[in-house]
C-alpha cells in the first residue's frame, strides 16, 4: 500500500474512523478519501455504489457502524442489526465491484459466545449462544464476517476481518444513553464531581470482567495487519487482559477526582461476565499494544474535560 494509494474510510467521523483517519495522515499516506454521513448515506445501496463507481478507491477500511452500549442495544435492537447489515453489505459489494484491492472489516468481540472460555480463542467463533442484549448487534458483524469470507472464497477479493474487543479514547461517545461503559463512567464521575453528588450509581454488580484497548493502538493494528494480514480467518485485536467492571470504576474514581460513594445497583444488567480477547495469534504477526489502561483513561478524560461544552451544547441542540 504505498503513500498516494486511494484509500477510503468509512465512518471517518466516529471513534474508530477518526483514529484510522489520524493514524494513515501521520503515516504520510496523501490521497485518503471520506465522506460525512450528511454526503454519503452508507444505508443508499445505489449511493454508495455510485460513489465506488467514481472514486475507485483501491484500499478501503470499514469503520462505520451504529454503535451503543447495552441500553442502546436493548431499545433500539431493530435499528442496531438493520442498519448494520444494509452498511456492511454495500461497501462490501460495492467494493467487490470496483475490485479493489484490499478491504479491512471491523467486527466486535460480542460475535463470540457468551459463555466462552477464557480467553477467547478465535475458534469459538460461532460456538456457541450469543449475550442476549448484544444479539441483533452481533449476529449483523457476523454476517459482516461471512460475507467477507464468501467473496474471498468465491472470487478471490483480498477482505480480512478484525475483531476488537471494548475501545476507549478521544473521540469516543460520552452521551449516557448510547455511550458504553468507560465513557459512561468517566462522564458519571466528572458530573457527579463538578455536581458535588454523594455518590454515582454503576449498572449491574460489578464482577463482569472487561478488556479495553485504546483506539490509537486498534488504529495502529488495522493500519499493521492492513500491511501485513491477507489470511481468510478473523483476529483478534486486544491487550490480553482484564479488569473487574467495579476496579474500573474505582480508577475513573481516582482519575476524574470524585469523592463520593460508589453504589451498584444489581437490578440492571450485567452483560456478560467475562471478555478477554486471546492475541497470541495477533502477537505471532509481530504487533503488541503500547498504551497502559490507566495512562489511556488519563488522555481520554483531558479530551472531555477540553470537549465537554462542545458535548452538552450538541446534546442541548438536539433536544
Amino acid at each position: 500500500m504505498n503513500k498516494e494509494a486511494k484509500i477510503y474510510v468509512a465512518g471517518h467521523r466516529g471513534l474508530v474512523g477518526t483514529a484510522i483517519y489520524k493514524k494513515l495522515q501521520n503515516e504520510g499516506y496523501k490521497n485518503i478519501i471520506a465522506r460525512t454521513r450528511q454526503e454519503l448515506d452508507l444505508t443508499d445501496t445505489k449511493k454508495v455504489h455510485t460513489f465506488f463507481e467514481t472514486e475507485q478507491p483501491e484500499y478501503v477500511f470499514i469503520a462505520a457502524a451504529k454503535v451503543g452500549g447495552i441500553l442502546a442495544n436493548s431499545t433500539y435492537s431493530a435499528d442496531f442489526i438493520y442498519e448494520n447489515l444494509t452498511i456492511q453489505n454495500n461497501l462490501i459489494k460495492s467494493a467487490h465491484d470496483v475490485k479493489v484491492k484490499k478491504l479491512l472489516f471491523l467486527g466486535s468481540a460480542c460475535i463470540y459466545p457468551k459463555f466462552a472460555e477464557q480467553p477467547i480463542k478465535e475458534e469459538y467463533f460461532l460456538n456457541g449462544k450469543l449475550e442476549e442484549t448484544n444479539e441483533p448487534y452481533a449476529v449483523a458483524k457476523i454476517a459482516g464476517i461471512i460475507l467477507c469470507q464468501a467473496f474471498r472464497q468465491q472470487y478471490g477479493d483480498n477482505f480480512i476481518s478484525l475483531m476488537p474487543t471494548n475501545l476507549y479514547g478521544p473521540d469516543d461517545n460520552f452521551n449516557l444513553t448510547t455511550s458504553h461503559v468507560l465513557p459512561a463512567l468517566l462522564r458519571k464521575f466528572h458530573e457527579a464531581k463538578i455536581s458535588n453528588s454523594k455518590h454515582v450509581e454503576v449498572w449491574g454488580t460489578g464482577n463482569p470482567k472487561r478488556e479495553f484497548l485504546h483506539v490509537d493502538d486498534l488504529a495502529d493494528a488495522c493500519l499493521f495487519l492492513m500491511l501485513h494480514y491477507d489470511k481468510p480467518d478473523i483476529i483478534n485485536i486486544g491487550t490480553g487482559s482484564d479488569i473487574k467492571i467495579k476496579d474500573l470504576a474505582e480508577l475513573i474514581k481516582k482519575i476524574t477526582g470524585f469523592t463520593g460513594e460508589i453504589i451498584f445497583d444489581n437490578t440492571k444488567p450485567d452483560g456478560t461476565p467475562l471478555r478477554r480477547l486471546d492475541v497470541t495469534k495477533l502477537n505471532s504477526t509481530g504487533w503488541h499494544h503500547n498504551i497502559d489502561l490507566e495512562s489511556g483513561i488519563k488522555s481520554t478524560y483531558l479530551w472531555f474535560l477540553q470537549h465537554y461544552p462542545t458535548i452538552k451544547a450538541h446534546e442541548e441542540r438536539k433536544r
